[in-house]
């Protein structure tokens, strides 16, 4: 067992650095922090690169039994004080645990094979979403819906920021999760005759009373203005939600949650 006490130790100040987008980004590798967060990534087969855990931190016995399980993959392991991890983590709650992982990018031939099942595709495009706690919210809407890939188009904020997968609890590793430009997804939509649902606040058809049953790819779009021109005109359909208050959208996490069950409640 390999410990750590300072906080100048260089593997320490290469986890904070991972912090930026541009390290990220340079370096092809990401932070995983909390246990159920590393459970679904090592259940998802994200390739760990090393793992920092302080032990004053636990919350229980399993964290012990997951570090096992991490180094009998090869994953080096490194036992930190209070102190130390204190500094690599970003949470206000930390359980001790937080892993560094290497970055795996999925291309739309990746999915190909999810038109091969016997249930109508179900996809969800998320355009220019810029905030991670919401982008985290809609990983947790498609995983709990059993979405067959999530198609982040135009991206504004990164997958792998550790606020995106704190706020999906580790669900980033259990959705295939791809970026592309809204072009590329468009034409793989329509060359698998998946019919694009779009959301708009203009619609004449309420999400409840449209056909939500067969293949189909739910777009949603950003905080403040929803979808572009661009989706709105490729789409095959437009739904709107009743909003009977002052408020004259939902937060698009909310939206699509429902949208989403809706779809689900169809197919069932």
């Amino acid at each position: 067992m390999l410990k750590i006490t300072s906080l100048q130790n260089p593997k320490i100040k290469q986890v904070v650095a991972l912090r930026d987008k541009r390290v990220r980004d340079r370096v092809q590798s990401f932070l995983i922090e909390g246990y159920r967060e590393l459970c679904r990534a090592v259940k998802g087969g994200v390739p760990l690169v090393s793992l920092f855990y302080s032990p004053a931190h636990f919350l229980g016995d399993n964290e012990n039994t997951l570090i096992q399980k991490v180094r009998q993959q090869g994953v080096e392991t490194f036992a930190v004080n209070e102190r130390v991890f204190g500094k690599i983590s970003y949470r206000d709650r930390p359980d001790g645990l937080l892993a560094v992982a290497t970055q795996t990018h999925l291309a739309l031939q990746d999915l190909d094979y999810k038109m091969s099942t016997e249930r109508p595709s179900l996809f969800l495009v998320a355009e220019s979403i810029e905030k991670p706690g919401n982008l985290g919210s809609i990983l947790r809407s498609s995983d709990a819906a059993g979405v067959d890939g999530l198609l982040v188009c135009d991206r504004c904020t990164d997958i792998y920021n550790p606020n995106v997968i704190r706020a999906s609890v580790g669900t980033l590793f259990t959705v295939p999760v791809l970026e592309v430009s809204s072009k590329e997804a468009m034409e793989w939509l329509k060359n698998h005759q998946i019919n694009i649902v779009a959301t708009s606040p203009d619609a004449k058809k309420t999400f409840t009373q449209a056909d939500l049953s067969g293949p189909i790819a739910v777009a949603v779009g950003t905080e403040q203005l929803g979808l572009s021109e661009k989706w709105l005109e490729a789409s095959d359909l437009q739904v709107s939600i009743p909003m009977h208050g002052t408020a004259d959208s939902l937060n698009v996490a909310a939206a699509t949650t429902l949208l989403l069950y809706e779809a689900l409640r169809q197919r069932s």
